[in-house]
C-alpha cells in the first residue's frame, strides 16, 4: 500500500512537472523552417532556417486586468496541429491569387486562452486567442525579439513628431537607419516593419497582421542590447485639437491599459518573414495570408486606378488664360487632362473646404459642376479631408457626398495606431463601403491587412513618399526608393505619389514648392509605377509637364494598378530591385538603382515560351549622368529566350511594357 502511494506521489509530481515544462516543435512544410515553443514559467518560442538560429528563445505574454499573466506558469490542456493548403482570391492586388500554405499548431492553456503558431515556408507567425465569457482589459503584452549575434538592422525610427512629448503620435514616415542590435538608439521606439541582415546573406522582416481593436506594435532595445521588445500606446482618454495645422488630435491622458474588448477573441499576428534570397522579400504575401478575408461581399464597385494630384505641383499649371489654383477652371483642367490622358480620378486636395468643416466649401470651388464635368468625361472625384474632420460626421458627410457623385476620399492626418485610433479606421472604412466610397489613407500608420479585410481602402501612406522632395534637400531618396520595396512594401500598398517629369542628378537637386524635382532619372520615376504597389496610384505632377512630356505619360497611363501576377527577377536591398507583373496579356517590367550606376541583366524567360512579344522600352539617355530627364525609347522583339543588358545611370531605372 506504501509502494503505491509512493507511485502515486510519483506520478502525479512527474505529470505535474510535465504540466510546467512542454517543448513543441512545428515544421513548415518543406522542412527548412523550424519552430521550437517551449512552456516552462514563460512561454517561448526559437526559430531556425535549415542551420541557421533566425530568432532566439524570445517570450510572449499577455496581462490582463487584476495582474492574470497569460503566459506565465502556463498549463498546456491540449495541442492541435493541421497542415493546410489552400488559396483565395485578390481582386486589388499585385497577383489575382495567393497560396496559403502552411502547418499549425494550437497550444491550449488553463485560464481560457491559446496560442496558435503557424510555420509557412517563407516565415513564421503566432497570436494570442481568449475565450472569456465576459469583457477583458488588456494591460500590456509582451513581445519579445532576442538574436544570437549583433546582427544589422534597417530600422525606421519615430520621426516627425505630432507633440514632441509623444512618441506614439507621428507621421510615420522615416528612412532606414543602418545600425547594429547593439547600436539601437536608447530611449527611442522603432515602428514595424523593420529588417534584420543576417551574416549569411539570409534576411528577415518582422511584420504584423489582423490588427484590430488592438493598438500596433512598436519595438524598442531591450537590457540585454541583444535584441528588442515590445511597446505599445496607452488607450486614449481626453484628446485635443493641435499638431500639424490643428489637423490632429493630441492625446492629453491615457488609461494603464492597452484596450478594453471582448474576452472571446483573437489577437494580432506577430510574423517573421525569411528569406534566402533579397528579391523574394519583393513579392511576399505574408500579411495577406494572415488578414481576415473580405467584409465586402459586391466588390465589383471598386475600381483601382491613377490620379492626376495637384497639391505636389503646387496647382502650378500655365499657358492658360485663367488664374491657377483652388477654383473650378483649374480642376476642370485637371479633369481634361485625365479625361483625354485616360487616368481614371482627379483628387481635390487640402484646400477645397474648410479644413474643420469639409461639409462647407471653398467658395472657388463650384462642387457640384465638377462632378458633373468630370462624370461627362468618365473622370471620377476623390476629395481629401483630415481625419479629425471627416471624425466629427462620418456618416453625414459620407451619406452626402455619395449622393453627389464623390468617389471616394483621401483621409489625411491620422497619425496613430492606438486601439481607438484602429477602431476609426475600422469604422470609417465599413461606413465607406455603405455609400461604396473608396478610401486613401493618408498619414497614416502602416497596412496590416485592412486591406484585405475592406477591399474599398486602396492606399496608405506610412511611407516616406515623393512630397518629401519639395523641403528635404539631404535625403537619400533613391536609396530609398530601392530598400522600401523589401521592407515597407510588404506590409502593403504604398501612397508614394511617384511621377515627377522633372528629374535631378545627385548634384543637381534642390527641393521647389511650386516645380518639385526627383532625385534620379525620369527613368526610375516611369520605374516606380510598376514596382511600387498602389491601386490608387497618383500622378503628383502638374498636367501641364505632362502634356510636355507626353511620351513619358502614354507610358505611365498604359501601367495598370493592380495585376495578375508578380515575378521578382532580382535585386539587393538598398541597391537595386527588378520586378515584372502581368495583367492579362501584358507584361510590365521595371528595375530602379540607387545612387550608383549599374549594369542589370534581364532575362525574359518569364515569358511564355514559343511566342513572340513586342516590348516598349524606356531606359536612361546615355547622358542621364548630367540631364537626369535623358531617356531613350525603343521597341524591339523579344521572347523568353531573350537576355538584355542595360546601364541604369545613377539614381537611374528602366521600365518596359511587353505585349
Amino acid at each position: 500500500m506504501k509502494n503505491l502511494f509512493v507511485l502515486f506521489c510519483f506520478f502525479f509530481l512527474n505529470l505535474s512537472f510535465s504540466q510546467k515544462k512542454q517543448d513543441f516543435i512545428l515544421k513548415s512544410p518543406d522542412g527548412k523552417i523550424e519552430v521550437k515553443i517551449a512552456v516552462n514559467d514563460k512561454i517561448s518560442w526559437t526559430i531556425s532556417h535549415e542551420k541557421d538560429l533566425i530568432l532566439a528563445p524570445s517570450e510572449m505574454s499577455m496581462t490582463l486586468e487584476g495582474n492574470t499573466v497569460l503566459g506565465k506558469n502556463a498549463v498546456v490542456i491540449n495541442s492541435k496541429k493541421e497542415s493546410v493548403d489552400a488559396s483565395f482570391e485578390t481582386p486589388f492586388y499585385k497577383k489575382k491569387s495567393v497560396q496559403n500554405k502552411y502547418n499549425q499548431l494550437v497550444l491550449d492553456f488553463k485560464n481560457d486562452f491559446s496560442i496558435e503558431y503557424r510555420a509557412f515556408d517563407d516565415g513564421a507567425a503566432y497570436r494570442f486567442i481568449t475565450k472569456k465569457k465576459k469583457q477583458i482589459t488588456v494591460q500590456s503584452e509582451e513581445v519579445v525579439l532576442n538574436f544570437d549575434q549583433d546582427y544589422n538592422t534597417l530600422m525606421p525610427y519615430v520621426r516627425d513628431l505630432r507633440n514632441p512629448k509623444d512618441p506614439f503620435i507621428s507621421s510615420f514616415e522615416s528612412h532606414y537607419e543602418n545600425k547594429k542590435i547593439s547600436e539601437f538608439a536608447k530611449d527611442t521606439l522603432a515602428f514595424l516593419p523593420f529588417l534584420i541582415d543576417y551574416k549569411n546573406h539570409k534576411k528577415a522582416v518582422f511584420l504584423e497582421a489582423n490588427l484590430e481593436d488592438y493598438p500596433g506594435l512598436f519595438v524598442t532595445n531591450n537590457s540585454s542590447k541583444s535584441g528588442f521588445e515590445s511597446r505599445f500606446s496607452k488607450y486614449p482618454l481626453k484628446e485635443t485639437n493641435g499638431g500639424f495645422n490643428n489637423l490632429n488630435k493630441l492625446i492629453t491622458e491615457r488609461a494603464d491599459y492597452l484596450v478594453k474588448t471582448k474576452g472571446t477573441r483573437t489577437f494580432p499576428w506577430r510574423a517573421i518573414v525569411i528569406s534566402e534570397n533579397d528579391s523574394a522579400l519583393a513579392n511576399n504575401d505574408m500579411v495577406q495570408k494572415l488578414s481576415e478575408p473580405s467584409k465586402i461581399k459586391d466588390v465589383s464597385w471598386i475600381k483601382p486606378g491613377k490620379v492626376a494630384w495637384d497639391w505636389w505641383n503646387d496647382w502650378n499649371i500655365y499657358n492658360i488664360d485663367f488664374k491657377a489654383g483652388i477654383n473650378t477652371q483649374t480642376y476642370k483642367y485637371y479633369i481634361d487632362f485625365a479625361s483625354k490622358n485616360k487616368v481614371e480620378y482627379v483628387v481635390l486636395d487640402e484646400g477645397w473646404s474648410i479644413e474643420t468643416d469639409i461639409m462647407k466649401h471653398n467658395p472657388n470651388i463650384d462642387l457640384e459642376a465638377l462632378i458633373a464635368y468630370a462624370k461627362e468625361r468618365n473622370v471620377g472625384i476623390i476629395l481629401w479631408s483630415s481625419w479629425m474632420a471627416l471624425n466629427n460626421n462620418i456618416d453625414g458627410i459620407f451619406e452626402n457626398y455619395a449622393k453627389l457623385g464623390i468617389k471616394g476620399f483621401k483621409v489625411d492626418f491620422i497619425d496613430r495606431d492606438d486601439a481607438k485610433m484602429v477602431n476609426s479606421v475600422y469604422d470609417i472604412a465599413q461606413k465607406a463601403a455603405n455609400h461604396k466610397l473608396l478610401l486613401d489613407f493618408h498619414g497614416m500608420y502602416k497596412p496590416t491587412g485592412i486591406q484585405r479585410t475592406y477591399p474599398n481602402i486602396l492606399n496608405f501612406e506610412g511611407v516616406k513618399g515623393l512630397e518629401n522632395n519639395k523641403w528635404t534637400p539631404n535625403d537619400d531618396v533613391p536609396l530609398y526608393d530601392t530598400t522600401i520595396p523589401f521592407i515597407r512594401m510588404m506590409a502593403g500598398p504604398m501612397d508614394y505619389t511617384p511621377g515627377a517629369m522633372r528629374n535631378a542628378t545627385k548634384s543637381e537637386f534642390k527641393p521647389s514648392h511650386s516645380n518639385p524635382v526627383s532625385q534620379g532619372t525620369r527613368c526610375h520615376q516611369l520605374a516606380l509605377y510598376t514596382i511600387f504597389e498602389a491601386p490608387l496610384q497618383m500622378m503628383a505632377d502638374s498636367p501641364t509637364a505632362y502634356m510636355k512630356e507626353q511620351e513619358s505619360t502614354d507610358f505611365i497611363a498604359k501601367v495598370p494598378t493592380t495585376f495578375d501576377e508578380t515575378v521578382s527577377l532580382n535585386g539587393e536591398v538598398g541597391k537595386f530591385v527588378t520586378i515584372a507583373r502581368r495583367k492579362a496579356n501584358t507584361w510590365y517590367l521595371a528595375s530602379i538603382t540607387n545612387w550608383d550606376s549599374r549594369e542589370i541583366t534581364i532575362d525574359f524567360s518569364f515569358l511564355e515560351k514559343g511566342k513572340k512579344f513586342e516590348a516598349e522600352i524606356f531606359s536612361d539617355g546615355l547622358n542621364a549622368d548630367k540631364a537626369a530627364n535623358d531617356y531613350k525609347r525603343e521597341i524591339i522583339t523579344v521572347d523568353s529566350t531573350t537576355k538584355l543588358t542595360y546601364r541604369l545611370a545613377s539614381g537611374g531605372g528602366l521600365a518596359i511594357i511587353i505585349k
